[in-house]
């Protein structure tokens, strides 16, 4: 019998008929993306700390996280990129020993004429009616009720003597990063003080002196397991916590290493100026995560920011991940205004130093360049390797696809060398055979517009047994990526006459 049963007996006597099922030939390759979101909850969220939880709606999140809290701000910018994918998160609980951010909202007046003053905490527009002739203490206590009026804020406010307090929702350094000020739009977009008020915001318009971010470790990635989350996304921009989610994502024990083979890449976002970024950038050498730069003058905070950054990247990304995603809008971030947004030169620093950047065209804050912080090798020279995150994210794809070919099909199958007389229909592999399984396959994703030069690839291949281990074929894959148009560099050499 030279066909190999996987059910049926050889000994079989009873008549007549037996079929078996062996769907190793018809399977195909399907990857379903995962999005997970990292952030803190508040105590009157319905949903467990630490605990993986499938999110499909904002009002979902909104229930299990609490209403104005991160998590289900994140949740709800994040689905403003990306209506489609499927979103995971796991709820931080605030650290015990943290301190809320906070600020004041001093008013002067009174107003000498009827108005509206438009508030934006967070970037979320809080309008306040004001009549004539309101005192400061009258207008601060209408503050204060707007803002406790409008749940959704990550703030909570109390009024005394013409100062409206705020406290951040959460505590963490997070909080830092709530920007408070007002007529963000200016005068063409119909926002100015009503007149004879003045707003004065502690510090330099954010909240400030919140302290102690959430212990990452033991919490949410043991959470995490052994899941695929493709794209991982938090808001924690100190060293500490993105060494333990670096760590989590690493080749050599984490996500990527070859006995786990999960993959995944993080985005979060920081908010500095120039040298403040440069600096931070030059710090990390993390080829599995992005840093989004945020412009000074950017009103939305820093994980709604790393929502949406990540989002508009994996909306992109699940249909061709070869594909820049460079010009994608960013839904829902308020735009930096003219005068105040990195330059040219600014961006191209700091994308020499690990900083993911973004710009302005037509109105709109888009996705320039969404570079990895590995800058580096491990002699400490230049090192474009893993310079873009697209990089990553197809890796990801070719070794699953291959992997997908041969798990498929070879789940049993015995090992032979090349030349070996075997029957028809035995589950036998030579080296041979398994060679031309990997170049069909990458012809294939050379039609899907994700390798290229698939002669050289046949040329480099390399399938042979391991010398000294009967059981084991070793492989020396050599996929040539496809690249993404980046630069078009034009010489305009003009005639006055030919």
């Amino acid at each position: 019998m030279s066909i190999s049963f996987n059910q049926i007996p050889a000994g079989l006597r009873v008549p007549l008929f037996y079929a078996e099922m062996d769907n190793s030939q018809a399977g195909y390759f399907v990857q379903n993306k995962r999005t997970l979101l990292i952030g803190q909850k508040l105590t009157a969220g319905a949903g467990a700390v630490n605990t993986p939880l499938l999110v499909s709606t904002s009002d979902m999140a909104k229930q299990l996280f609490g209403v104005g809290s991160m998590l289900a701000r994140m949740h709800e910018i994040y689905r403003q990129q990306d209506s489609f994918g499927e979103v995971w998160c796991i709820a931080v609980a605030d650290a015990g020993a943290g301190v809320a951010a906070g600020g004041t909202i001093t008013v002067t007046g009174p107003a000498t004429a009827a108005g509206t003053i438009n508030l934006y905490i967070a970037g979320q527009r809080v309008q306040v009616g004001v009549a004539a002739a309101d005192a400061a203490t009258v207008i601060a206590a209408s503050i204060n009720a707007a803002i406790n009026a409008a749940t959704t804020l990550p703030v909570t406010s109390t009024v005394a003597a013409g100062v409206v307090t705020l406290a951040c929702r959460w505590k963490g350094a997070t909080g830092n990063d709530i920007a408070i000020g007002d007529s963000f739009r200016g005068q063409a977009g119909g926002e100015a003080l009503p007149a004879g008020i003045v707003l004065a915001y502690s510090g330099t318009g954010f909240l400030t002196a919140g302290t102690t971010n959430p212990t990452l470790t033991g919490t949410v990635i043991t959470a995490m397991g052994d899941e695929e989350y493709d794209y991982v996304v938090h808001p924690y921009t100190d060293a500490t916590s993105l060494d333990v989610i670096g760590a989590e994502l690493n080749d050599t024990t984490g996500r990527w290493a070859y006995n786990r083979q999960i993959y995944g890449h993080a985005y979060t976002a920081l908010r500095g100026s120039l040298a403040t970024l440069q600096a931070a950038g030059v710090l990390r050498n993390d080829q599995h995560h992005t840093i989004a730069g945020i412009d000074l003058d950017t009103p939305t905070p820093n994980w709604e920011y790393a929502a949406a950054y990540a989002g508009a990247n994996a909306a992109a990304l699940n249909i061709d991940v070869a594909r820049p995603t460079q010009t994608l809008p960013l839904r829902g971030v308020l735009v930096p205004r003219p005068g105040k947004r990195f330059i040219f030169n600014e961006r191209q620093t700091l994308l020499n130093n690990g900083i993911a950047t973004s710009y302005v065209a037509g109105g709109v804050l888009r996705v320039e360049r969404a570079i990895t912080t590995y800058q580096r090798n491990s002699f400490s020279q230049t090192d474009p390797s893993y310079l873009d995150s697209e990089t990553l994210h197809t890796s990801a794809h070719v070794i699953r696809y291959m992997r997908s070919k041969i798990t498929q099909k070879y789940p049993r199958h015995k090992l032979a060398d090349d030349g070996t007389r075997f029957g028809a229909g035995q589950a036998i592999v030579t080296p041979n055979v398994i060679r031309g399984e990997l170049i069909a396959a990458y012809a294939e994703l050379e039609l899907d517009g994700i390798v290229e030069n698939a002669q050289a690839f046949r040329e480099a291949l390399i399938v042979e047994r391991n010398t000294t281990n009967p059981n084991r074929l070793d492989v020396l894959l050599p996929p040539d990526y496809v690249n993404q148009l980046r630069i078009f560099a034009m010489l305009n050499q003009f005639r006055l006459q030919y």
